[in-house]
């Protein structure tokens, strides 16, 4: 698979606003999960299956009861699945701007382990399966939010990385990264002490940044039109090209 970059013609073109399909994905990833999270929380009131007066429910407390346990792995398992096209789409990129093969496949599996973990989160519900949820969780979060910084130590690191974008970008970034360590490192602790409520508003927190830092994806993404998939046949499958008429002629030429 190959990303197929805008030309400068495409990008001083009569629409010069308007970008490829790549890279709306991240955007609408990021909008369907925050849609998704907070329609399941909003059934979950509805139906009484979370009481809000006993402080913030966690986000899988309110997936864990049907109806909504149902729309929590649809949603989650089409959102895995997006951000699992785009980890690729971005291994493409990074390898097509000449960073190297192990951290870049490193970035790679830490992208799609965290799409792993969120199907494994909406699939395997808390009250079921308490273990493989929690499983899910951490590759979701955790390897999630891996995800993103070793992105921005990448960019940090090698100053020749192509910058899309404005300047703040990545200072936005820094900053998105940094919160998400700061909350995430918060949750636990407070779901240890116990303060339950607490731990629920910050995972609730980490997960509306992780959708930023997903969605801010769009602006790397500015550059590319599409992508192309290259299909390779082995050897024993190459097609056999007819022999050209002068290779007929000197062929028969030497038998006579």
């Amino acid at each position: 698979m190959h990303p197929s970059p805008r030309t400068e013609s495409q990008r001083g073109g009569t629409e010069p606003g308007m970008w490829g399909y790549p890279s709306m994905l991240p955007a609408f990833l990021a909008l369907w999960a925050v849609a998704s999270i907070w329609t399941v929380f909003a059934v979950a009131v509805a139906n009484r299956a979370v009481n809000l007066t006993e402080g913030i429910p966690y986000i899988s407390l309110c997936g864990s009861y049907p109806p909504q346990s149902c729309i929590f792995s649809q949603l989650l398992n089409m959102g895995a699945a997006m951000a699992a096209w785009i980890c690729i789409l971005r291994y493409h990129q990074l390898r097509d701007w000449g960073v190297g093969k192990w951290p870049n496949q490193l970035i790679l599996w830490s992208g799609l382990l965290c799409a792993l973990g969120t199907s494994v989160v909406g699939n395997f519900q808390q009250k079921n399966q308490q273990a493989t949820h929690l499983t899910g969780a951490f590759f979701a979060f955790f390897v999630g939010h891996l995800y993103f910084w070793l992105q921005l130590l990448l960019s940090w690191r090698m100053k020749s990385l192509p910058q899309p974008g404005a300047p703040w970008i990545r200072p936005l970034r820094l900053v998105l990264c940094s919160l998400c360590t700061i909350l995430m490192v918060a949750m636990v602790i407070l779901h240890t002490w116990p303060l339950r409520s607490a731990s629920a508003a910050c995972e609730w927190a980490v997960a509306m940044l992780l959708f930023m830092l997903f969605g801010l994806l769009a602006v790397d993404f500015s550059g590319l039109d599409g992508c192309t998939l290259c299909l390779q046949p082995g050897p024993s499958l190459s097609p056999q090209l007819p022999a050209s008429p002068i290779s007929l002629q000197a062929q028969q030429s030497q038998a006579l």
